[in-house]
């Protein structure tokens, strides 16, 4: 089919009535999908079709306009771009609030994909949506990632050989994961030298690798992403956790309030409250797990005591629940610090003011 007719088709398709309800459950190669149709009840399938480009085309180009159900994995970026750009509605489930599939004691790809399609053709919001990210800022978060991982590996390298130095007897000088490959060399033991000195090379090309990311991360606060650099003028706050957040949010709108920035990165406590039983649980560690551990070291750096610490409205917050005592009260206030700090992220993405480091605070006496 040529592409001016894909074109027309999928103009017409938006124009008409979803009475589809299609679920997917996406798997790594093969995918199962089951098929509703509201207004006379009938079903399709289930039925299995490959999980890639051109067989989720295939599948997408030959349905009327349909409410289309994929829950969140690896694949859902890519595949509910493709259903969307085929003019059907796409709703993508949480995979953590839907209990009835994760917790089903006889789970089958085919009778998740009925699920996802009966939940979405009656009662969609109890699938709790998500609005997934652009794929542009998905391929910058990318970079994030990846740069995360070698960093993972490279740390996982110093380890290794201080271990291996440290079973012989010796200890390897401190220095910076930067300037490792370069103080330890020299100070390799002789007995040690055909162990460390490949893992030296190799961390030293892990450093250099690291430095291209940092570079692209500058490039991307500067060219791609200004906002990022405006958050960055936050205390605590760097050019690369700037990034992250405003790369995971990708449109600062999605949020009705800024304090639901919080609970986006899963820094608000879960709860379990029955009767007159009411436990006091961790955070529920929801949505990206490298922003919100990012904003966490963030919190560590504005509620430090060491060298000079910067006097702000959120550090004095901050070290004021953490003086309240008690158990875990200096772990609660850093997480507390966190979840507040997204708040005023995201506060000053929308407004675009500059960070104001006491605002509210009454003069120091």
């Amino acid at each position: 089919m040529r592409q001016s007719q894909i074109t027309r088709k999928r103009a017409v398709r938006k124009q008409q009535p979803i009475t589809r309800t299609l679920g997917i459950d996406l798997g790594d190669r093969m995918s199962m999908m089951f098929g509703l149709d509201t207004s006379t009840g009938e079903t399709m399938g289930p039925k299995r079709v490959p999980t890639t480009e051109r067989g989720m085309e295939d599948l997408f180009a030959g349905l009327p306009r349909t409410r289309v159900v994929i829950e969140t994995g690896t694949h859902v970026n890519w595949a509910a771009r493709m259903a969307e750009s085929f003019g059907h509605e796409v709703i993508v489930a949480q995979s953590r609030k839907v209990a009835l599939i994760s917790m089903n004691d006889r789970k089958s790809d085919a009778h998740d994909a009925e699920i996802l399609a009966r939940f979405g053709s009656s009662q969609p919001e109890l699938l709790y949506p998500v609005m997934l990210r652009s794929e542009q800022a998905q391929a910058h978060l990318a970079v994030l990632r990846a740069r995360e991982t070698v960093m993972e590996a490279r740390t996982s390298l110093v380890n290794c050989a201080r271990g291996l130095a440290k079973s012989q007897g010796h200890r390897l000088p401190s220095c910076s994961a930067d300037s490792f490959h370069r103080k330890v060399w020299r100070e390799v033991p002789k007995e040690l030298e055909a162990a460390l000195h490949p893992l030296l090379v190799a961390i030293a090309r892990l450093t250099r690798t690291i430095g291209r990311y940092e570079r692209e991360v500058a490039r991307l606060c500067r060219e791609v992403r200004p906002e990022a650099t405006h958050l960055a003028g936050a205390h605590g706050v760097g050019a690369l956790t700037a990034l992250a957040f405003v790369l995971a949010i990708d449109d600062p709108k999605r949020f009705k309030s800024s304090r639901l920035a919080g609970a986006y990165f899963g820094l608000v406590p879960r709860k379990d409250q029955s009767g007159g039983t009411d436990k006091q649980l961790g955070i529920a560690k929801s949505g990206d797990a490298m922003v919100r551990r990012l904003l966490v070291q963030c919190a560590h750096v504005i509620l430090m005591d060491r060298g000079k610490p910067v006097d702000s409205a959120l550090r004095r917050w901050g070290l004021a629940l953490a003086e309240r005592g008690g158990k875990n009260a200096k772990r609660r206030a850093v997480v507390a610090v966190a979840r507040k700090l997204a708040v005023l992220l995201h506060a000053m993405w929308i407004s675009g003011e500059a960070y104001e480091p006491l605002r509210g605070c009454k003069p120091a006496a």
